[in-house]
């Protein structure tokens, strides 16, 4: 009687077995992935492009892999340009496996495969850079500026040595940041100063220069102006005396006496205040008009 619980048991034990067999030979690969079939660590088949549920057997085993782009973010390393300065670089390096069976016979996994890449593309960065001076990758003009060139030239070195031997294909290799040493720093951040200065210095000098001539062209625009002026009031000046003359010479022909009276009072006028003195002499002519009137003839 004690067999039928036995019996049970090992059917049920035998019904689970096959169904975690049965379990464990179908898997599903997402389209964000590949996926290698080993057998006792040898590859056997690689799923790249298929996406969905596959099969294998029970004693095959499976290794995933990430199929989208990664980003890896290399420590700041410190390069040499071509006029022997020193500068600090930070990128980004975007990545993606694509070849998994020739991945996982050389680096393995994600960990190895980064500093694989750190090795390539720290060495086209000190190559490509160690060919242009500090002035092509900082300025303060865009125009002389060759950074992207640089950095197209390192993301094409590294892609080569990347895909040939590691089965990775580098997608790009993107600049974050260029900065000097932390030593060199004062002394850069000195020279900048300096350089700045200079050209603070010339852009005054030029202005002086301008406003120079500015006042030149004033001074010569206003001595113009002021003889132009000048002219127009002695034309005017001189016509205003002729007509003087011309209105004297009238009066003095229709009456000499009353225009001599006329001219000597403008005379007593210009030379006699209450604060002036004058001595003369009884047959001065200036004393005529006071002593005799209008003289002979005229009347007191």
């Amino acid at each position: 009687m004690n067999s039928f619980p036995y019996a049970g048991w090992k059917r049920t034990a035998l019904i689970a077995a096959a169904a975690v067999v049965v379990w464990n030979s179908f898997y599903v690969v997402p389209e964000t992935e590949a996926a290698i079939v080993t057998l006792f660590g040898r590859p056997v088949r690689t799923i790249k492009d298929d996406a969905g549920l596959h099969f294998k057997w029970p004693i095959e085993g499976l290794l995933r892999f990430e199929r989208r782009v990664m980003v890896y973010s290399p420590r700041p390393s410190e390069f040499l340009t071509k006029d022997k300065k020193n500068l600090v670089c930070d990128s980004d390096v975007l990545w993606r496996i694509d070849a998994p069976e020739q991945f996982v016979k050389t680096v393995g996994d994600v960990v190895t495969a980064e500093m694989r890449l750190h090795d390539i593309v720290w060495a086209a960065l000190a190559a490509e850079i160690g060919k242009v001076e500090l002035s092509d990758l900082v300025s303060d003009r865009p125009e002389p500026v060759k950074t992207g060139q640089v950095m197209e030239e390192v993301a094409t070195a590294a892609r080569k040595v990347a895909g040939r031997g590691f089965g990775i294909e580098l997608v790009d290799v993107q600049l974050k940041r260029l900065t000097f040493p932390e030593q060199n720093k004062k002394s850069v951040f000195a020279r900048m100063r300096a350089e700045r200065e200079r050209i603070a210095t010339q852009y005054r000098a030029q202005g002086e220069e301008a406003a120079m001539k500015i006042r030149a062209e004033a001074d010569k625009e206003r001595e113009v102006l002021l003889a132009r002026a000048y002219r127009e009031a002695e034309e005017i000046k001189g016509r205003g005396d002729a007509e003087s003359t011309r209105i004297y010479g009238e009066a003095y022909g229709r009456d000499p006496q009353f225009y001599k009276l006329v001219r000597t009072l403008e005379s007593y006028r210009k030379i006699l205040d209450d604060k002036t003195s004058i001595i003369l002499s009884s047959d001065s002519e200036l004393l005529k008009l006071l002593t005799q009137g209008r003289g002979k003839g005229g009347s007191q």
